[in-house]
């Protein structure tokens, strides 16, 4: 392999992502390993986060192969002269992207991920602004190319969202997964505007908490002892705690160690929705377990405002001047409408370009 990687990465680096990929192609290829529909998956999802990697570093190649060639002729033909001089552009375009590819990344990003919605200060106001919180993020999913499932809800009589829970997934593996999106949105969201509830007309502030926490596909070294978990199950409830079924299926979880509190009614049956919220809570411990022996990854993920004080928000919604603001890098837009509508593609992208910044600049 040739040493010209430039600035782009060390060359074993790329030697060693070579030899996983062309690995990894091997196993695709083996009917043995689509038996185990789990280990397969596994494969699948590593092979498509190399993908971008050894497509730019391909391109690469070629273009540095192609410009030499061109350079050679230039000499005797203006078009090769143009096309050497195009190359030279383009060259270091896809420098940047590979040294970008093979920056620090966090090992969660191709994961799914679980949120939850809670309304906090405010009332019944706070639940209203919450269930449009959950209607952007699953507006912004579907245009995304990623599914929304409702683990969980608790709804007041108004269609506010007192507090939800919900799964949401690649429908394709992805170098670039829920987490790799989502993660940025953990933490108090503030809303300040005229409630409908408010016969004053005077501009209230509430709040709303969004937790995210990647769920892997394996949760890896958690193990949750039956001693340590409080069990109840009671009937499906609709808006205002009504019940919507005649059976006790849907399941809560309590781990008494942490008080970590799982629950699920999505499922039909008592055993289903038991095992959907083990799943859930082992990717909760596994995250707490990952981020307490990490403190320094944690920040980096910009850990997460855990409380409901309407003071520390990560991001403010004001209707009076159709603005949003995100606290943490500085951000501000006056598309308040197309935001909540789940256009959120600048506001992420803001997000990811600071979180680009601190990861390069990590590597100096």
């Amino acid at each position: 392999m040739s040493d010209r990687t430039g600035t782009a990465a060390s060359p074993s680096k790329v030697d060693d992502i070579l030899a996983e990929y062309q690995g990894l192609e091997m196993q695709l290829s083996d009917p043995e390993l689509h038996n185990d529909a789990a280990a397969a998956r596994r494969v699948a999802k590593r092979f498509s986060e190399l993908q971008p990697v050894i497509q730019t570093y391909r391109k690469l190649t070629q273009a540095r192969e192609d410009h030499d060639a061109a350079a050679e002729m230039a000499g005797e033909d203006a078009d090769f002269a143009a096309e050497a001089d195009r190359l030279a552009v383009e060259i270091p375009v896809l420098e940047e992207k590979l040294t970008d590819l093979l920056a620090p990344r966090d090992p969660h990003d191709s994961d799914d991920v679980v949120m939850e919605i809670k309304s906090g200060a405010g009332g019944e106001e706070a639940a209203l602004f919450a269930g449009e919180l959950v209607r952007m993020y699953q507006r912004y999913a579907e245009k995304h190319g990623f599914t929304c499932e409702v683990l969980d809800v608790n709804e007041t009589d108004l269609g506010g969202v007192k507090d939800l829970t919900m799964s949401i997934r690649s429908k394709h593996p992805s170098r670039d997964g829920a987490w790799s999106v989502f993660k940025f949105e953990g933490g108090v969201h503030r809303v300040q505007r005229i409630p409908v509830t408010e016969s004053q007309g005077r501009i209230q502030t509430s709040a709303a908490g969004v937790l995210v926490y990647p769920e892997p596909d394996e949760v890896e070294d958690v193990e949750i002892d039956d001693k340590d978990l409080r069990v109840d199950v009671y009937r499906s409830s609709g808006k205002g705690g009504q019940g919507v079924n005649t059976t006790d299926s849907a399941v809560r979880i309590t781990h008494l160690p942490t008080g970590i509190v799982v629950t699920c009614q999505k499922e039909r049956s008592q055993i289903q929705n038991k095992a959907r919220a083990m799943q859930v809570l082992a990717a909760r411990l596994q995250q707490m377990k990952e981020e307490e022996a990490d403190a320094a990854a944690a920040e980096g993920r910009h850990a997460q405002i855990r409380t409901m004080d309407r003071s520390e928000r990560i991001r403010t919604y004001n209707f009076p001047e159709s603005r949003v603001s995100d606290h943490r890098i500085g951000y501000k837009a006056n598309n308040l409408d197309a935001v909540l509508d789940g256009d959120l593609d600048a506001l992420l992208a803001a997000l990811h370009d600071a979180d680009r910044a601190a990861r390069l600049g990590a590597e100096d």
